[in-house]
């Protein structure tokens, strides 16, 4: 097989997904057959109210053969869905599209090999159900992977956090010395895979400017010792107050910020670089990406969504 193809599942069929795609896909070429997995009715009827024009190559799934695809046309699997709007309010409706989305896009990852997967936002809330903390747990546990890790990237700098979608109070309890070694070694396997680097990675601590008003704090008890553990083979320093570690003047000397919680890290990156990141999913046994945005209901149908991210994904895996 000459190209590994790009696998797209749509995600939340009421979200601002369909949007960015087409504003994706409209003047971009990329060498790798692209694969929408959706509804092709829907989408379509999308692109009409959006006022986008562009053509379809409708795949059977049963005889799939990326040879024969090319980017001229959008290439979609349809996964049928009832609706009446074209754009509607985000509900539980959309549950059982969206799952079986998702079967398709494994049933393909589980038989061809794929230069990676981009999945568009889903609301946790009402797909996952709180059976899962986030879409990253849902992927690993469908491929049976215990040790994975969110890693935001930007080529300028990355970010890690080492709890993602926990309540606060919740995050001192989680973390650990063993799940802070393997978010680390996930990440310089990454790096190591993908650019041949062995990267420089600044850990920060929990409590403001790491001190605690208690004798054994997170960073006494498991932070620095992680570190002093890891830094015999890693290029590893920490734990840094996580205030003043994206000080431009700072960060400039790390590939990889690893953070204790999700808001502390992706904030700080989010307002930095906007929606030049992506979420990349590291331990999967295939490449898996998310765009650095949600589904954002209020804005759907409007036609004013920045697409930034959609269109760095998939330069991303347009590589493979």
């Amino acid at each position: 097989m000459k190209n590994k193809p790009i696998i797209i599942i749509a995600g939340e069929p009421y979200s601002i997904f369909s949007e960015i795609l087409f504003k994706s896909l409209d003047k971009n070429k990329f060498k790798n057959p692209i694969i929408i997995i959706g509804s092709y009715k829907l989408i379509k009827k999308q692109m009409k109210y959006l006022n986008y024009k562009q053509h379809f190559n409708l795949i059977n799934l049963q005889n799939l053969d990326f040879n024969k695809m090319n980017n001229k046309k959008i290439n979609i699997i349809n996964i049928n869905f009832k609706f009446k709007k074209t754009f509607d309010k985000i509900s539980d409706k959309s549950n059982f599209y969206i799952k079986r989305s998702f079967e398709v896009a494994f049933k393909i990852i589980k038989k061809h090999k794929i230069a990676g997967l981009i999945n568009g936002p889903i609301s946790k809330k009402n797909f996952l159900k709180k059976k899962f903390l986030g879409i990253t747990e849902y992927i690993a546990a469908e491929f049976k992977i215990k040790d994975y890790a969110m890693l935001i990237y930007n080529s300028n700098i990355s970010v890690c956090p080492v709890t993602t979608h926990l309540p606060l109070k919740k995050v001192s309890d989680k973390i650990s010395k063993k799940l802070i070694i393997n978010k680390v070694n996930l990440i310089k396997n990454f790096y190591k895979t993908k650019f041949n680097l062995n990267p420089s990675i600044a850990v920060t601590g929990l409590n403001p400017h790491c001190e605690s008003n208690y004798k054994d704090s997170e960073e006494k008890k498991i932070i620095t010792p992680a570190i002093s553990e890891l830094i015999k083979n890693t290029n590893i320093s920490g734990p840094y107050a996580a205030d003043s570690i994206f000080m431009k003047s700072n960060r400039r000397k790390f590939d990889v910020i690893l953070g204790m919680y999700h808001d502390q890290v992706l904030t700080p990156m989010k307002t930095i670089y906007e929606f030049n990141a992506i979420n990349i999913t590291l331990g999967l046994p295939f490449i898996r990406i998310s765009p650095d945005h949600g589904p954002n209901e209020k804005m759907q149908g409007k036609n004013i969504s920045n697409h930034q991210s959609l269109i760095f994904a998939i330069k991303f895996l347009d590589q493979e």
